[in-house]
């Protein structure tokens, strides 16, 4: 009796935590549901979701300028909080293609690699559900150099994404690594601010070089 009671207490002090992680980006995507409201979105538009990466990208619409751009990077998010979110985030967009950057907080909070891949593989899912021909672009786990330790892990991840990935239509996968290395194979210190996880101008500029020739017109 005491094992039983001791485990439901477990699961819901587990269920709480879970609630409250995903609860404190609530005033985020309300503010997107007001600035929807006071300045309607634009129509089939290519839609970025994720994290602070994306949230941070302040130029993105200059930087391509031809498209119309969404930008919902929320947080610190994870990949568990997009598929929360998921039905305020992206299906009413009706997006003509979608741009995903999540991933590296999963991992970076203490979620392996594979239990990262099935939180993709959920969002995915809903996304096909609702979408399955909309083009998709999945963008890798950046090499940030304050999560240098987790390398191995975000790397895992990547390959599992991109395996899957290949065998799908309708769907890219970019890796950015090879823009973000120097000679010597580590995170190029110019493409990141002081806290050497969030990027500079100079990093988003060599994303925009490499993910502009994915984006359909």
């Amino acid at each position: 009796m005491k094992t039983k009671l001791w485990y439901g207490l477990v699961l819901a002090l587990l269920v709480t935590i879970q609630s409250f992680a995903q609860q404190q980006f609530e005033k985020e995507i309300q503010a997107f549901e007001t600035q929807d409201q006071t300045t309607p979105p634009p129509k089939n538009p290519i839609l970025f979701v994720g994290s602070s990466t994306f949230r941070l990208w302040s130029d993105m619409q200059e930087a391509f300028p031809d498209q119309p751009i969404i930008n919902r990077g929320f947080g610190g998010s994870t990949l568990t909080d997009v598929v929360y979110y998921y039905d305020r985030l992206i299906p009413k967009y009706k997006p003509k293609q979608i741009v995903i950057y999540c991933g590296e907080n999963d991992i970076a909070t203490g979620k392996n690699a594979k239990n990262t891949y099935l939180e993709f593989f959920r969002l995915y899912g809903k996304i096909r559900k609702d979408m399955p021909r909309v083009p998709l672009i999945f963008i890798s786990a950046k090499p940030a150099p304050s999560r240098w330790d987790k390398r191995e892990a975000m790397q895992e991840f990547n390959r599992l994404v991109s395996s899957f990935l290949d065998g799908e239509e309708d769907a890219d996968y970019l890796d950015v690594w090879p823009v973000m290395l120097n000679e010597s194979l580590r995170p190029e210190p110019i493409l990141f601010k002081a806290d050497s996880l969030h990027m500079t101008p100079e990093g988003y500029r060599r994303w925009t070089e490499v993910l502009k020739p994915l984006l359909v017109d």
